[in-house]
C-alpha cells in the first residue's frame, strides 16, 4: 500500500519535471524576443517598393520611408506612353520601435493603363528619390509569369541579394516576384535593411507580394505582428480582417490567394470563411494557393495538422491548381493522385531561399525532394497550360518541372521532371538527430534508387 502511495505521488512530480525541463529547453524559441538594436531614420526618402494594390492586377501601390515625423509627401508619375505626369498624395504613418522610429508612406496608384510604360519617384518634404519605371501587360495578353521563393531569412550582407538578381536576369520575362514568409530573421530594423538590400534594383521595378512568416511576430503567448511587415507591404492595410493578414490579387488568368497560416487556431477559422468566399468567387483559371506553414509537412505528420484540417479541405473543394509553401528549409513536391494512379491537382510544393537547412523526412506521399541547397520556382500560365518548373538557386539548374494542362472541364497533370536526379546533400555532426537524418537520407535514396 505505502509503495502504491509513494508511485501516486512520485510519478506525478517525475511528469512534471520532466515537462518544465522540456518548457526550459524551449523557452527562447516560444517567448525570447531579442532586443532591437538602436537605429535612425534617413531624412531622404528611402526603402522604396512597388507592390499590388489590391485584389484588381492592374493596381499598384508604392511604399517607402523617411524621416522620424510625418512630412507632405507624394509620388510624381510619369505615363511614358502618352507623356502625361501626375501627383499621387501619400498617406503616412509613424512607427515606433524599441530601437527607434521611422515615418512611413504609401501612395495607391489607380486608373492605370494597360501597355502603357510608367516612371515614378517618391517626395518627402520636397525630397526626392531617384526616378523608378514599370510596366503594365496588354490586357489582351493573358500569359504571365511570376517567381517564387520561399523563406529568406539570410544573414546580415547574405547571398540572397546576389542570387535573387541572377534568377531575374536569368528569367526577364517575370512580371512579379512572390515571397513565402520569414522575409526576415527577427522583426529588428537591420533585418528589414538587409530585406531592402534584396529588393534593390528589383522591388522598384517587378511588384512584390509578401505572405506573413512566423519570424515577421513577436513571440509571446498570443503573437503580434510586427506592424512594419504592413507598412511596407501596404496592400495588407486594405485587405486584412481583423488581425489576419490575407489578400488575394488576380493577375491575368491567375488568381493568388494569400493566408496568414502563423495565426492560432480561433484566428485560423477566420481566415477560412474569408478563403471560401474569395474561391467561391473566383472566375480564374488557375489558382494558386499561397501559405508559409506547409499543409503536408515534411518535418513530421504531426506537423501543421490544425492548417491542414481547417484549409485543405477548400484546397480540394474548389479546385485550387497549385499550393505554394515554405518554413520548412527543403524542396519537395506533393502530387495528388485519382483512384487509378494518374496524378491530378492539387499540386503542393515546399521551398526556400535561405542558407538554412532543416532536417526533414521523406514521407512517401512526396514525389520528390531537395536538400543541401536554395531553390526558387517560375510559375508561368500560357493559353491552356500552367507550367511549374524549380530551380536550384546556386547553379540555376532545372531541378523539378511538371504541368497541369487544361483540356475543357478537366485538368491533367504531367511530370515533366520525374527523370530529373534529386540531389540531397547532408554532413551530418555528432548530434543524434543529425546522425538519425543521415540514415533517413541513405533509407531515401535506396528507395529511390539515388546514387
Amino acid at each position: 500500500m505505502k509503495i502504491k502511495k509513494a508511485f501516486v505521488i512520485v510519478l506525478p512530480c517525475i511528469v512534471l519535471v520532466a515537462l518544465g525541463a522540456w518548457m526550459y529547453s524551449r523557452w527562447d524559441i516560444w517567448f525570447n524576443n531579442p532586443p532591437e538594436p538602436e537605429y535612425t531614420a534617413s531624412s531622404l526618402p528611402t526603402r522604396v517598393l512597388l507592390t499590388f494594390g489590391n485584389e484588381d492586377g492592374m493596381t499598384r501601390n508604392i511604399s517607402w520611408q523617411c524621416d522620424s515625423t510625418l512630412h507632405d509627401s507624394k509620388v510624381e508619375l510619369l505615363d511614358e506612353t502618352n507623356s502625361t505626369l501626375t501627383e499621387i498624395k501619400a498617406t503616412g504613418e509613424v512607427f515606433k520601435s524599441l530601437g527607434g522610429q521611422r515615418a512611413y508612406y504609401v501612395a495607391k496608384l489607380r486608373n492605370l493603363l494597360a501597355g502603357h510604360h510608367y516612371k515614378y519617384r517618391v517626395n518627402t518634404n520636397g525630397k526626392n528619390s531617384q526616378w523608378y519605371n514599370f510596366q503594365l501587360q496588354e490586357s489582351k495578353d493573358l500569359d504571365a509569369s511570376f517567381i517564387y521563393v520561399g523563406d529568406v531569412q539570410d544573414s546580415i550582407s547574405g547571398l540572397s541579394t546576389t542570387l535573387l538578381e541572377q534568377v531575374f536576369a536569368k528569367n526577364p520575362e517575370t512580371e512579379f516576384l512572390v515571397c513565402g514568409g520569414d522575409l526576415i530573421e527577427r522583426p529588428m530594423d537591420k533585418y528589414w535593411e538587409e530585406a531592402f538590400s534584396l529588393f534593390q534594383n528589383i522591388g522598384q521595378t517587378y511588384p512584390v507580394l509578401t505572405i506573413t512568416g512566423n519570424h515577421d511576430y513577436f513571440k509571446g503567448v498570443i503573437q503580434k505582428l510586427d506592424h512594419r511587415f504592413s507598412l511596407v507591404h501596404s496592400y495588407f492595410l486594405d485587405s486584412s480582417i481583423g488581425d489576419n493578414q490575407v489578400f488575394t490579387v488576380k493577375y491575368k488568368d491567375m488568381q493568388l490567394f494569400a493566408i496568414d497560416s502563423n495565426r492560432e487556431f480561433f484566428y485560423l477559422f477566420t481566415q477560412k470563411k474569408w478563403l471560401e468566399e474569395q474561391l467561391q468567387k473566383s472566375t480564374a483559371k488557375w489558382k494558386i494557393l499561397l501559405t508559409h506553414h506547409p499543409l503536408y509537412s515534411i518535418r513530421g505528420n504531426s506537423n501543421n495538422v490544425i492548417q491542414k484540417w481547417i484549409f485543405n479541405p477548400l484546397v480540394e473543394k474548389y479546385g485550387v491548381d497549385l499550393v505554394l509553401q515554405g518554413h520548412e528549409h527543403a524542396y519537395a513536391r506533393m502530387t495528388q493522385h485519382q483512384d487509378t494512379g494518374k496524378p491530378a491537382i492539387p499540386i503542393y510544393t515546399v521551398s526556400h531561399f535561405s542558407p538554412k537547412n532543416y532536417l526533414i523526412h521523406f514521407d512517401e506521399k512526396f514525389d520528390k525532394f531537395g536538400s543541401g541547397s536554395r531553390y526558387y520556382q517560375k510559375i508561368e500560365s500560357k493559353n491552356d497550360t500552367l507550367l511549374i518548373t524549380a530551380y536550384d538557386a546556386l547553379s540555376h539548374a532545372l531541378y523539378d518541372s511538371l504541368r497541369i494542362v487544361k483540356k475543357g472541364e478537366e485538368k491533367i497533370v504531367e511530370d515533366c521532371g520525374k527523370d530529373i536526379p534529386e540531389i540531397i546533400e547532408f554532413t551530418p555532426g555528432k548530434r543524434k538527430k543529425e546522425i538519425q537524418f543521415a540514415e533517413r537520407i541513405e533509407a531515401y535514396k535506396k528507395r529511390k534508387h539515388i546514387k
